[in-house]
């Protein structure tokens, strides 16, 4: 089945060092999504970046940073996305927050392709 329309992406840089009350920040943001329902959360992992402190974190080995940078991802409707933002208010101190109108094509309930037999 597949469904299609309109939604919100709500993209939250935050470096991998940062904490929440001894806990990864983005681990806090995620859980908080969970809890409010939202439709599903990713944390993605940069190899490579800077931010508001201009300094360059970075994989490679002669440079290796304890604090690269993340994007936290997050796809939902409208409302469920603008009522989710004043909590982030409370978590995210030092950061960037992106919010976008996204077209969303979701497949549901199906097992992929039909698989060819051998011959």
């Amino acid at each position: 089945m597949r469904e299609q329309g309109t939604a919100l992406r709500l993209t939250i840089f935050v470096g991998a060092a940062k904490q929440w009350r001894h806990r990864p920040l983005y681990h806090e943001i995620v859980h908080r999504a969970h809890q409010a329902g939202l439709a599903g959360a990713s944390v993605i992992q940069g190899v490579e970046g800077y931010g508001a402190s201009n300094r360059i974190h970075t994989t490679r080995i002669l440079s290796l940073s304890g604090d690269l940078p993340l994007e936290i991802v997050i796809v939902d409707e409208e409302e469920a996305i603008r009522a989710f933002l004043p909590l982030l208010d409370e978590l995210v101190g030092d950061g960037l927050v992106v919010v976008e109108p996204v077209e969303v094509v979701r497949y549901a309930g199906r097992q992929g392709p039909p698989r060819r037999e051998a011959s």
